[in-house]
């Protein structure tokens, strides 16, 4: 499959830098319209917008040039080209946690709440860049013989990114129902829970089923670790949690 979606002046323009926009584009047009059913003031969703994609970017793209530096050596000028791919969902989602942590300080907002506003973009943004990753080749599953194999790298294979995609979806749909409650609102922290659990659990199972290179550990990958990490923060949080982070400052 060819990455390249369309060229300008003789430069190519990638398919993952496509989704990449319209993966922004989908959470902005998301929190515009959840600020607005929130009450909150004009702009807001914009203004999110704005650092949750630089901490985003920045965050995923360290994590993906510290998990490959020999891939930069000699060239670190290469480490801008996010366009072309090379970015780490989990170093994403940390850059853009610390992002809304300092946001919530700021706006003397309680962290969880600000935290619930912000994922609930998270998976439909998700599900877009994951097709990106289907046409632009990486990220890509294991040798398969199953009826919906798509051929990649000189093999038919799981469509990973596929999956993820999907599931992110089914992911957002659950959340917004969590959001769309008129009675018994959720606790602040409750929609972030939910989806450290529900996410984790899928990327934990679906690594399994990767056949790009790996790091790992004790059989496990990276993404895996992190996967029950996040996993047993949600489950603590859904339980109970560190309810003193849903204070606003004084």
């Amino acid at each position: 499959m060819d990455p390249v979606c369309f060229s300008i002046g003789g430069r190519p323009i990638y398919w993952y830098g496509v989704f990449t926009a319209l993966a922004f584009l989908a959470a902005v047009m998301h929190w515009n319209w959840l600020a607005r059913k929130q009450g909150r003031p004009a702009g807001f969703g914009s203004e999110l917008a704005f650092w949750i994609m630089l901490a985003g970017i920045v965050g995923a793209r360290v994590a993906y040039v510290f998990s490959e530096l020999d891939e930069f050596r000699g060239n670190w000028l290469k480490v801008v080209r996010v366009d072309q791919g090379g970015l780490i969902f989990y170093g994403g989602f940390l850059g853009a946690l610390a992002a809304v942590w300092i946001m919530s300080r700021r706006r003397r907002e309680p962290f969880w709440s600000l935290a619930d506003f912000t994922i609930s973009a998270l998976p439909l943004g998700h599900a877009f860049g994951r097709v990106g990753c289907f046409l632009n080749g990486c990220c890509y599953g294991r040798p398969s013989e199953l009826p919906w194999a798509c051929w990649a790298h000189d093999a038919l294979r799981h469509p990973t990114q596929l999956y993820e995609a999907l599931a992110n979806l089914l992911i957002y749909a659950t959340l917004l129902m969590f959001l769309r409650r008129r009675t018994a609102p959720a606790r602040p922290g409750r929609v972030a829970a939910l989806y450290l659990m529900l996410y984790p659990a899928f990327r934990f199972g679906v690594e399994f089923l990767r056949g790009d290179p790996r790091m790992r550990w004790a059989g496990l990958s990276v993404a895996q670790w992190l996967s029950l990490a996040m996993l047993l923060v949600g489950a603590a949080l859904w339980t109970g949690g560190p309810r003193r982070w849903n204070r606003p400052r004084p």
